[in-house]
This record gives structure tokens, C-alpha cells and sequence, in this order.
């Protein structure tokens, strides 16, 4: 009788893997990846990346996927090379082409092309895309070779740098809210150029406040041995790091996790100078060292002082 290998332990892991995700893997194959290499539990990303483009994508693991949506809502910067001229199927590289047009644009030109999609501004989701119409993805749609009316999204560019400009090739820096699609951006550039376009190369740099530095890749994860995969996660607080902090007491801090609202206005608590979205912390006895603090979660503060249990650290309850 054939012995079967006994099925593999999966790692309760806590924390943030900054991924510099490579060229031909979506998001889930990376993320699927990267979960099996950790050995871990509970695993999600923070946004999609389509397979042809690389950059900063941030995988959380355990209690840290709590806060991925704070990511899925942030901003973002990228890099693309457009490529003028060529239109496709998919608004890149994956795509048929569908027509091509010579291209004959100058600076000054392109200038005032960019100066139109800067600010707030209005986007129709492509086919090529994984919002769900139906309980089905738009991409499914287009596979079978159907178009569906998308309604226009707003969404804002804050900001739309040249980089360079090498006919038949467009570099461009771009920072811009949730939800915008640089593929969308990139075609809609080439219809004000008169010439259409696709992108040629897409690269994220940067997600909130996270950036490539820091980031591993694929190939350096498998690299390195596997007992030394995990100290090369994030800790979980690296996602709420723009906000402002709430240091508690012991006997505070386990009325907040008990859910209660805490009125800290006379508990001799420094608190933010404005209300909003904090990140709270438990400072055990009177250690000063901030090393020894340990995340709770985050909460809502509000006026008075008032502190609003928001989302908390599971881990933190059991301590």
C-alpha cells in the first residue's frame, strides 16, 4: 500500500510581506505562492495588479489582513511606458492589436494631452477587468466576445509627470486615487494624441505610504532558507503607520478590547490634536522602551476624548 505524506501544518503568521510582484503572475498566483513558501495560515493582497505589470504589492498575513482594506482605499503611484500608436484589445500588451496609426506628436503637444487628465476625472472601466456584472467578472464577458455598457467612474490624478518621451514611447509617472485603471488613462491619452495607445509596461511604486523599498521578490523568497522566510514579514502596525497613535494602560487597554468606549479626556492620555482613524497601543507598566508595545487595533477618536473600539487584534486579546 502506497504511504501518503502527511499534510502539511500550516503557520499562524501575523504581518505584511512587501512583494515586488513579477512580470506573468496575477495577483492570486503571487499571493498563492507566497502563502506556500510562509507556510501560513490566512493570507490576502491589497488590490489587484494584472499579470503584465510588476511593482509593490503588499500581502497580508493573519491579523493583518484586518487592515488590507485600509490599502485597497489608498492611493497609488505608478510608472507605465505607453506605447502610441497601437491600439489593443485589452489597453495592453496582453491584447490583439486592433489598429495602428502613425504616430506624430510633439512635447508641447503631449503637454497639453497630460494637462487634460490631471485632477478629478471621469473613467468607463474596461471589459478587460475584474469588476463583476451578474456575479461575473467583466473579463469572463469580453473572453466570450460581449461588450457590456460600464457606467463613467470619477476618480482623481493628483498628479501626472513627464518622464520621457522616445517616439513611439511615452514614460509617465502617475499618482492617483483608488479605483483609477492606467490602462484606461494610457488609451485615453492616445485618443487626445490623435493616435491611440497601449501600455507597454506598468510598474506600481508605491501603495499609501508603502513603497519598493523593502520589497522582496519572489525569487529572493524562495532563495532564502525557509526558517528565515518569516522574520522578513512587516510587522502589522506597518499598514496604520499614517495614523496618528493612542498609547493605553493596562487597565485601559483591556476595557478596549473588551469593546468598551473609553472617555480618555481625564485619564491623563496624550491624544491626537484632531479626531479620526487612530492606531491604539497597549505600554505595558511603566517601560518606556516602545519596542515593548504591542498593537491592539484601531479605533475611531472622537470629540472629548471619547475612544470608539474600531477593528482589534485578536492576538492582543488573548495576551
Amino acid at each position: 500500500m502506497a504511504s501518503t505524506a502527511p499534510k502539511r501544518i500550516r503557520v499562524p503568521l501575523n504581518g505584511v510581506l512587501l512583494l515586488d510582484k513579477p512580470v506573468g503572475f496575477s495577483s492570486n498566483d503571487a499571493l498563492i505562492k507566497a502563502k506556500r513558501l510562509l507556510n501560513a495560515q490566512k493570507a490576502g493582497h491589497t488590490g489587484t495588479l494584472d499579470p503584465f505589470a510588476t511593482g509593490v504589492l503588499p500581502l497580508c498575513f493573519g491579523e493583518a489582513t484586518k487592515f488590507a482594506q485600509d490599502l485597497l482605499d489608498a492611493d497609488k503611484t505608478y510608472e507605465t511606458l505607453i506605447h502610441l500608436g497601437v491600439s489593443t484589445t485589452t489597453g495592453d500588451t496582453e491584447g490583439e492589436v486592433l489598429e495602428r496609426k502613425e504616430v506624430n506628436v510633439s512635447r508641447e503637444q503631449i503637454d497639453q494631452a497630460l494637462a487634460q487628465f490631471r485632477g478629478p476625472i471621469k473613467q468607463v472601466p474596461p471589459m478587460y477587468s475584474a469588476l463583476k456584472r451578474d456575479g461575473k467578472p467583466l473579463y469572463e464577458y469580453a473572453r466570450a466576445g460581449i461588450t457590456l455598457e460600464r457606467e463613467a467612474r470619477a476618480v482623481t490624478i493628483h498628479a501626472l509627470e513627464f518622464l520621457d518621451y522616445q517616439a513611439p514611447f511615452l514614460r509617465l509617472r502617475v499618482a492617483c486615487s483608488k479605483g483609477t485603471y492606467i490602462r484606461v488613462l494610457g488609451e485615453d491619452i492616445g485618443a487626445a494624441l490623435g493616435c491611440g495607445a497601449h501600455l507597454q509596461e506598468l510598474r506600481r511604486v508605491q501603495v499609501g505610504h508603502l513603497t519598493l523599498d523593502g520589497c522582496v521578490t519572489l525569487d529572493q523568497l524562495i532563495a532564502t532558507d525557509e526558517a528565515e522566510r518569516a522574520p522578513l514579514l512587516a510587522p502589522v502596525d506597518s499598514l496604520l503607520s499614517s495614523f496618528p497613535e493612542v498609547v493605553l494602560s493596562e487597565s485601559l487597554a483591556k476595557r478596549f478590547l473588551q469593546g468598551q468606549r473609553l472617555t480618555l479626556a481625564k485619564e491623563g492620555v496624550a491624544l491626537p490634536a484632531t479626531a479620526g482613524r487612530v492606531r491604539v497601543y497597549l505600554q505595558p507598566g511603566d517601560i518606556v522602551d516602545t519596542s515593548s508595545r504591542q498593537l491592539l487595533g484601531t479605533a475611531q477618536l472622537h470629540e472629548y476624548g471619547v475612544l470608539a473600539p474600531e477593528r482589534l487584534i485578536a492576538t492582543a486579546q488573548q495576551a
